[in-house]
């Protein structure tokens, strides 16, 4: 009956060990997937402060497009008037 006792307490105390190992590796698989999750929230915020300043970048951006394509018009419609008022110039010339 010893015997059987010695036996049964034998893989009582390797399980006891097995699962003492299982807790370790568990604690430090948490404590990874816990600096993973950091780690991603920090890159998640650097990202969102890089697409905050791009899209600021992009309003400026559109801001200096609209002035300058408004500056084009304005240009054009000059050109426009010039090259209408050269033919009358060169007829004007050629009577003197």
């Amino acid at each position: 009956m010893s015997d059987a006792k010695n036996q049964n307490e034998r893989p009582w105390r390797f399980d006891r060990r097995v699962n003492l190992s299982v807790l370790v590796q568990l604690a430090l698989l948490a404590s990874l997937i816990v600096g993973s999750w950091v780690n991603l929230q920090n890159q998640l915020n650097l990202l969102q402060h890089d697409v905050t300043a791009l899209l600021a970048s992009q309003k400026s951006f559109e801001q200096k497009l609209e002035s300058l394509q408004a500056k084009n018009i304005s240009y054009e419609y000059r050109l426009r008037m010039i090259e209408k008022q050269l033919p009358q110039a060169n007829v004007e010339d050629k009577s003197y």
